[in-house]
Order: structure tokens, then C-alpha cells, then sequence
């Protein structure tokens, strides 16, 4: 079977030497996508003093954006946001976020009838960059 890496114009660059996606077959599988913006180093939700501390957190600011980061990397690579079928959260502290993450988490898949895709989220030390989110995901595209 052959893949073909997938890159969108609109998420963030990645912070390492890896593809937003990689198509398989009908699967797509997308790399983990934080909440940054595209062609900054700016980070929706996070105040750093200037050690480069993070200081505060708007957990609510930076899951809406890595929520639309998603779907931009879906979008170009063919997708639709109704075809992700498994979801895996990384959240950096469970305690602080979860309610928060988890009522946007619903509002992004509620409605339309669209099938909720499976999800994980799990509790991490840390992230490459100053995020206290980062998504990774599983489309099926093509029906």
C-alpha cells in the first residue's frame, strides 16, 4: 500500500521533520497538532513572562484553536471534520483542564447528527513547546 504525506497551508508549521498527515489507504493520520498559529510562534491562550515562563493558561482559547487546526490539516487533505473516527488528547494538567477541554471537546462535535469519533485523553509531563494541549487524530475518508 502506498501513503502520501499530506501538509496544510493554514495549520502550524510543525516543530520537527514529520508531515501534518499521512495518508493510507482510505485512513488518514494526523500528526499531533497544538494550538499555535500559523507562521508565528504565538500560542492562542498562553501568557509567558519574560523568562519565557508560561504564567497563565486559557485552556478554552488554545483547544478551540487546536480544534481548528484540525480541521484545517482534514480539509486539506480532502477530509471532513465528520470523517475523523479516533481522536487522542494529550492535556499537560488533567486537574486544571479537563472540565474546560471537555465541554469544548463536546460543542466541536455536537449537532448535525455527525457520529462521534472514539477519543483518549490522557495526562502528559510536558509538550515540545509551552501548549497544554496537543491533538492527535484519525480520519476515514471516502465514506
Amino acid at each position: 500500500m502506498s501513503t502520501r504525506e499530506h501538509n496544510s497551508d493554514r495549520a502550524p508549521e510543525p516543530v520537527g521533520a514529520y508531515p501534518h498527515a499521512r495518508r493510507a489507504g482510505n485512513l488518514l493520520f494526523l500528526s499531533g497538532v497544538g494550538p499555535r498559529a500559523r507562521g508565528t510562534s504565538d500560542i492562542p491562550g498562553v501568557t509567558l513572562d519574560d523568562d519565557g515562563n508560561v504564567v497563565a493558561v486559557d485552556i478554552e482559547a488554545q483547544c478551540r484553536s487546536c480544534f481548528a487546526n484540525v480541521r484545517a490539516v482534514l480539509e486539506d487533505a480532502g477530509g471532513r471534520w465528520e470523517d475523523l473516527v479516533d481522536v487522542l488528547v494529550f492535556l499537560v494538567d488533567m486537574d486544571r483542564d479537563f472540565e474546560i477541554y471537555n465541554r469544548v471537546y463536546a460543542e466541536c462535535f455536537a449537532g448535525d447528527g455527525n457520529p462521534n469519533p472514539t477519543r483518549t485523553t490522557i495526562e502528559i509531563n510536558r509538550l515540545p513547546t509551552p501548549i497544554a494541549v496537543e491533538v492527535k487524530a484519525i480520519a476515514c475518508l471516502g465514506g
